[in-house]
């Protein structure tokens, strides 16, 4: 099979590559890091023909920093994914693997006791400031309990970044249904991993916790650093694109799918998994918030296990472990 690889050249897609190639496809990869922007329609005719299956990784990512943002996740993300989508329906390109993530859920899923499942809305800027971190049920004011979340859950995108993600998903459904192609939606969840990004604010919580351990400062760590999510390794993320790409597909089908390890962990154990790893300092609890975070995120990758056959291999400690030092 010959495959395109967008974002070939970054942390995960390079990954993504490397699995591809492993399992004996051709790669055609195609990064702006190495000339070729994914919004240049004339360079994507040069490109495609002959691509069989496009794995599209390329995006800005990140929470970013401010509003600022907004043009450039809107152009990475949104164009460009619209302008891949034209150049295959182009090129008669019937399958797509994309990218997408767990941020397009906005909160996880949660439960009252009294009221059952809830979604909370987004928490207030004054709870946050007095140390109030988890949602309380609207009904009742109780404090909700975490439970995993299915694919199937409500969409409430917080951030440019999340709301970039859930665009491309639509754009590639709009697409798979206009065209009798095929999308599989791999909605990552906390992905950390060797050649990830350092020393810049789009970075993920992971590498910037390294990032920090290496200067010799303590991670510092948000909120009470209780915040549960779900890291998976990339090497395990690169096997699920390739999941995805033989698996059987049905026109004009658009799928999505949690890519998470199924044990989620607390940022705080995190943090602290590094720092152990690399002999300290101790994470630092700031107490302090970014409005755009979520509480938690707590997968259930049940869907990708029955019709992918993807399950995570790579365990958090042995994970963490190589990654410390990466």
């Amino acid at each position: 099979m010959r495959v395109m690889v967008t974002g070939s050249a970054g942390f995960v897609g390079g990954h993504v590559a490397e699995a591809f190639e492993a399992d004996g496809h051709e790669v055609v990869g195609l990064d702006l890091r190495t000339g070729t922007d994914v919004r240049d329609g004339a360079a994507l005719d040069r490109l495609l023909p002959g691509v069989d299956l496009v794995a599209h990784q390329a995006a800005k990512v990140g929470l970013g920093v401010d509003v600022s943002d907004l043009p450039d996740y809107a152009s990475a993300n949104m164009y460009g994914t619209a302008v891949l989508l034209a150049a295959m329906a182009r090129h008669r390109i019937e399958r797509l693997v994309l990218a997408s993530s767990m941020v397009v859920y906005g909160e996880g899923s949660y439960e009252c006791p009294a009221h059952g499942p809830v979604r909370p809305g987004p928490r207030a800027r004054r709870d946050l400031e007095e140390g109030r971190f988890d949602p309380v049920c609207p009904g009742c004011g109780v404090p909700l309990r975490c439970v995993t979340i299915a694919e199937d859950a409500p969409l409430d995108p917080r951030n440019a970044y999340a709301t970039s993600k859930l665009a491309q998903e639509h754009l590639a459904a709009n697409w798979a249904r206009e065209t009798a192609g095929s999308v599989v939606a791999l909605r990552y969840h906390n992905v950390y991993g060797p050649r990830m990004p350092r020393d810049t604010p789009y970075a993920g919580v992971a590498a910037i916790f390294r990032s920090e351990l290496e200067a010799g400062r303590p991670p510092k760590v948000f909120e009470d650093g209780a915040q549960l999510r779900d890291f998976i390794h990339v090497r395990d993320v690169a096997r699920a694109n390739l999941a995805a790409a033989l698996a059987p597909a049905r026109p004009g089908e658009a799928r999505a799918y949690n890519i998470a390890g199924g044990l989620p962990r607390t940022v705080g154990e995190m943090a602290a998994a590094l720092a152990a790893e690399r002999g300290g300092p101790a994470p630092r609890i700031t107490g302090g918030y970014r409005l755009g975070d979520v509480r938690h995120v707590v997968a259930s990758p049940e869907r990708a296990g029955r019709e992918l056959g993807f399950r995570a291999e790579i365990a958090f400690e042995a994970g963490m472990k190589e990654f410390a030092w990466s």
